[in-house]
């Protein structure tokens, strides 16, 4: 897998059975963790299924981290131990990020539309308790798929995305700083796919390395108007049109919207990222921005 210029992930549990019935890591955490680090894995995806108590579901989170870095491997942990408290207590973020490098919060993505859709949805819905603890070392995972073959995050290049979707996905998972993972055959990808997946321009808004996650500033009907703080008083600035019927539609904005006023005060360029690279040229902080947005896509925008 090194050969190929990739990295190498494996999936464990924390209890004494994987979801899938097959032996977990429960007791035997150290252990597992050397043999991962001697394997040459590059990220642990640690699930939370028969883990017994809330109890032990947080011990065995605790127990595999202290582990993995016990081994000198730098291998990122990926944790569901949110995903598991949630149906009974409200996860506890600080102590989450003092153990795990990203967490998943919401149910598996799936390689369609309405998937992309509810984890979008849920995000904005709950982006007042997880958008503050995101940032270098600890990432919110807006979805994971429980799949004990691969991590399946980015559907881009499968085959349930229209074009404008994948786009959206790719837009929006750089706006919410996700940690990104493909999850197609690199075999037959396209050449459309492997351009917006390689697209320098959105890797670099999602890895900007003031490390702020994004947040939905508002929705007008079927539009929602999208921002992230980025270095150097920049933001990255996305428009979602959630229409799924009919042709493009216009969204009228003013600057002033952005980054409480500031974004653009007293002046600000404009530059079109996707679903194209175009420059918009300067703009004052009274301008209003109108954009063309097709259904079920994004144009994102760096201010």
């Amino acid at each position: 897998v090194h050969s190929k210029g990739l990295k190498l992930g494996i999936y464990s549990d924390v209890g004494n059975k994987t979801c899938a019935g097959f032996p977990g890591s429960y007791d035997h955490y150290d252990l597992d963790a050397q043999t991962f680090a001697s394997w040459g894995v590059d990220l642990l995806k640690f699930d939370g299924c028969n883990s017994g108590s809330l109890d032990l579901l947080a011990k065995g989170y605790r127990s595999m981290s202290l582990a993995l870095n016990k081994t000198g491997r730098p291998i990122v942990y990926s944790c569901e131990w949110p995903f598991y408290l949630r149906p009974m207590q409200q996860p506890n973020y600080t102590e989450i990020k003092q153990y795990c490098n990203h967490w998943r919060n919401f149910f598996d993505v799936y390689d369609s539309w309405n998937s992309i859709k509810s984890i979008l949805e849920w995000t904005a819905l709950h982006q007042d308790s997880i958008v503050k603890i995101a940032g270098p070392g600890g990432w919110n995972d807006p979805d994971m798929a429980s799949t004990f073959l691969f991590l399946s995050q980015l559907v881009i290049g499968n085959f349930g995305l229209s074009w404008d979707q994948a786009v959206t996905q790719m837009a929006m998972w750089a706006i919410m700083a996700a940690p990104l993972f493909m999850s197609n055959d690199l075999r037959r990808i396209s050449p459309e796919a492997k351009w917006l997946l390689q697209n320098k321009e959105v890797i670099a808004i999602n890895q900007d390395p003031l490390g702020k996650q994004g947040y939905r500033i508002t929705k007008d009907r079927n539009f929602e108007l999208w921002e992230r703080p980025l270095s150097g008083r920049a933001y990255a600035v996305a428009v979602l049109n959630q229409q799924e019927i009919g042709g493009p539609k216009n969204f009228t904005f003013s600057l002033t919207f952005l980054g409480n006023g500031l974004a653009c005060n007293p002046v600000c360029s404009v530059q079109q990222v996707l679903p194209s690279s175009r420059d918009w040229g300067v703009h004052n902080w009274v301008s209003s921005m109108s954009v063309e947005v097709n259904p079920t896509g994004t144009v994102l925008l760096k201010v």
